[in-house]
């Protein structure tokens, strides 16, 4: 009887295997020699996603110890609560910086609450240690772990992972711990970094200037979270700054995060005319009215995506409308509050490129989901 991996080519297998969650991959390499050859091939380790919720137990462990230096691009979950899932994720992360991997892309993410006062070192420092070891890195997304990043992580980051190309640290934290110089530093250490997620506090005039060098790199995104008490006391970046960083790199898209702990007078100093925004999310807990038409009056060529949380007033409905007719390139706008229904006309009405709204005229249970356009 032939075995069960001769009726199919390796490389069919492998397009198969690649899509498997982790306990799936396993069992395969059990089945016969030839699915264990292509459970264990590189290319179905090079881009790999890991649940530490389950996948990391018991039998599973020498079989992903073994297939490690494959791994390239790597998404981890886990839950910061449980302690054998933290466990699993730290385990995981010190034995990818215990030899010398070939690891290109890193995305932790954190599902679940974060225990109270939990500041996440176990985590952190193990991330620290992989960015030393990982020379090879170029893509690191921090965005979704809910701990207080720091200088120090991003000085390891800036002076172990040289071939950097984009690193997001705008995560939902209550506390800004990043300050302008170790970024500046980062700039200066990584040449070829062209997307940077950050909490405004940590953006400075001078890290603008080094972004708008002549020697620069083309640089795509910077994303800005304004949403701790740093973020709201940050010193104004100069509109002149932006346009020259606009000048600079004409393809520049800039994506702002405005949260409730601003005030009027932080959002008035955020929203500078030159800042080329792609894309504008508010959930303020005052105005919401000026900063949309404010955006409907600067960012009409640059403007592909809103999101708004705000009360219903007849004066957003007026503001939303103003911006549809100015902003032609927009291609998502999501309001979670209810609209009058001249709100969604104007919308399909004056914005071609619109992929995905959500506009409600009537109140609805929770979550909304998005309308997308054919």
């Amino acid at each position: 009887m032939a075995e069960p991996g001769e009726q199919l080519p390796e490389e069919v297998l492998v397009l198969i295997f690649r899509h498997l969650p982790l306990p799936d991959r396993a069992a395969a390499a059990r089945v016969c020699r030839a699915w264990a050859a292509a459970a264990t091939c590189s290319a179905v380790w090079h881009d790999t996603s890991i649940s530490c919720d389950c996948e990391l137990e018991g039998m599973l462990a020498p079989y992903l110890s073994a297939c490690l230096d494959h791994v390239q691009n790597l998404w981890l979950e886990f839950e910061p609560s449980r302690k054998s899932s933290r466990r699993a994720a730290t385990d995981l992360l010190a034995a990818l910086a215990g030899r010398t991997p070939g690891l290109r892309g890193l995305c932790l993410e954190c599902r679940g609450e974060k225990p109270l006062f939990d500041a996440g070192r176990d985590v952190l420092d193990a991330v620290h240690a992989l960015c030393g070891a990982a020379r090879a890195l170029r893509h690191l997304d921090l965005r979704r772990l809910p701990f207080s990043l720091d200088d120090a992580l991003v000085l390891q980051v800036a002076h172990g992972c040289p071939e950097l190309r984009s690193l997001f640290l705008d995560n939902r934290t209550l506390v800004g711990s990043v300050g302008p110089g170790s970024v500046l530093e980062l700039l200066e250490a990584c040449p070829c970094l062209r997307a940077l997620g950050l909490h405004l506090a940590s953006l400075s005039h001078t890290a603008l200037e080094a972004l708008a060098a002549p020697e620069r790199a083309p640089f795509e995104l910077l994303a800005l979270r304004c949403a701790c008490p740093e973020d709201a006391r940050a010193p104004p970046l100069p509109d002149e700054a932006w346009a020259a960083l606009s000048r600079r790199h004409p393809g520049l898209e800039v994506e702002l995060e405005l949260e409730p702990v601003l005030p009027a007078e932080s959002v008035t100093r955020v929203l500078q005319p030159a800042v080329p925004v792609a894309a504008l999310r508010l959930s303020l807990s005052g105005d919401t009215v000026g900063p949309v038409r404010f955006a409907a009056r600067h960012y009409a060529a640059t403007l592909r995506a809103l999101e708004v949380r705000a009360a219903a007033s007849a004066e957003l409905d007026a503001a939303l409308e103003e911006l549809a007719a100015r902003c032609a390139g927009l291609r998502e706008v999501h309001c979670f509050c209810v609209v009058r229904p001249s709100v969604l006309h104007a919308f399909r009405a004056r914005c071609p490129r619109l992929r995905s709204y959500t506009l409600k005229l009537t109140r609805e249970p929770h979550p909304w989901r998005p309308t997308l356009v054919a």
